[in-house]
Formats: C-alpha cells, structure tokens, sequence
C-alpha cells in the first residue's frame, strides 16, 4: 500500500532562519560597500616604498644630455620623475618641475618611458630640460620594476638610494609645498 503524498506545504517548508540568509548577505555586501567608500581613489598601493631603487641600465636620450645611472642616485636625496613625450599630463607637471630644477633644492632625474631617443630629446629641447640626468625606458624595464601605473610617476629617493615615496600622477604646487619639500627636508636632515 502507498503512502498518502503529503500536502505541499509541508514538503517545501524550510526552517525559520534560512529566511535570514538574504538578509546576512545583503549586510556583508553593504559593509564592503562602506569600506570602499572610506578609501582614497587616488591612493593606489606601491611595493616599492622603502625599498632600494632597483638596479637598472638605461639607453641615453642624446649626446647632451647626461645618461641616468643608479650611481647617481646615491649620496643625496633625489627625485625621479617618469615622463614621455606622449604624455599630455608630463606637458602640464613641466612648468612645476622646472621650477624645482631652477631653484636648487633636490636634483631631479627622468626616466623617458615608452619613447624614441628622438621624440624625447625634442620634447626637452621644446619644453626644457629640468633634469641632471636622463635615461630612456623605451621596453619599460624599470617602469615594470618599479611598478609604473602611468605617467608621469615621480619617486623620492634617499641618500642611501631607497624609495620614500611614490607620488602618482602629476606634481602640484601644493603637492610639492606640503608633500614632497617637507618629506625632502625630512630626509636631508636624516642624512646629516
């Protein structure tokens, strides 16, 4: 003899605090969704802070001027600004680093980053040239090691030639009065 089927209530009834299970997920979703809003867009993470600039060998952009090598990074703070020719912020931050190359503070170095020996030279000849030294990065092999996100990209490094910063994205007035001259003055001083 068969059993009687049951009503279909009672086969699909499921237990009180599944109903809760939505809710629980709608809640960690929201939470996530809170963190992310507390964040800084533009604070992108970088493995590169505090460690040594890493070893590199770049082509030279021209004759005139002077070939960047890691040597020259050493014995006093410096900048490294990573620029291109192609690069329409690089031809807004210009004005800003000529004036930083101008006044004597810190030596700023270039890396010419996805570029021709050609195409960066005369875009230095057209814009000045507020670099001591500069290398051309035209396979992105030091862009790849110090994790460029794009251009321009400008590193702090210490007399003992270790990153200290890592400033994304063009250099300001403001960024240099409250961010990079207190942080270069800070660090000459620990040199001392």
């Amino acid at each position: 003899m068969s059993e009687a089927p049951q009503p279909l209530a009672a086969r699909q009834a499921l237990p009180r605090w599944t109903a809760l299970i939505p809710v629980g997920l709608l809640t960690i979703i929201l939470v996530f969704f809170a963190k992310g809003l507390t964040l800084d867009p533009h604070a992108l993470p970088t493995m590169m802070v505090d460690r040594p600039m890493p070893a590199f060998e770049l082509q030279p952009i021209s004759d005139e001027i002077p070939n960047l090598s890691p040597d020259k990074l050493r014995g006093r703070v410096t900048l490294v600004n990573v620029f291109g020719s192609w690069c329409v912020s690089c031809v807004a931050e210009h004005p800003i680093l000529m004036d930083i190359s101008r006044a004597g503070i810190v030596e700023v170095h270039g890396v010419d980053w996805r570029d021709t020996p050609r195409d960066g030279s005369a875009w230095l000849a057209r814009y000045g040239n507020p670099y001591s030294s500069a290398g051309l990065d035209a396979d992105s092999r030091l862009a790849i090691d110090l994790g460029v996100t794009g251009a321009p990209e400008t590193f702090l490094v210490d007399a003992n030639g270790r990153i200290r910063y890592k400033q994304i994205g063009p250099i300001t007035p403001e960024i240099w009065d409250d961010t990079l001259l207190p942080m270069i003055r800070l660090l000459e001083q620990e040199a001392t």
